[in-house]
């Protein structure tokens, strides 16, 4: 199974550079990721606030169960 590697505070936290002016390619070598995958968070991701973010997960999580 692969490794979870980035939280989802730290999730938010690059998506949050990004829109304060940051250059992705910077971004994505700062933190050893790919550009695909700062692109597929942003689209899954993009606007949320971390609290948004945990009550989603949370009624994922939830509707697996059921």
């Amino acid at each position: 199974m692969k490794r979870k590697r980035f939280t989802e505070e730290q999730i938010i936290g690059i998506l949050k550079e990004a829109e304060a002016g940051a250059v992705v390619t910077e971004l994505c070598r700062k933190h050893g990721m790919s550009s695909a995958t700062y692109y597929a968070w942003k689209a899954k991701y993009g606007g949320m606030e971390l609290s948004e973010m945990q009550r989603l997960k949370h009624w994922q999580r939830t509707r697996v169960r059921l």
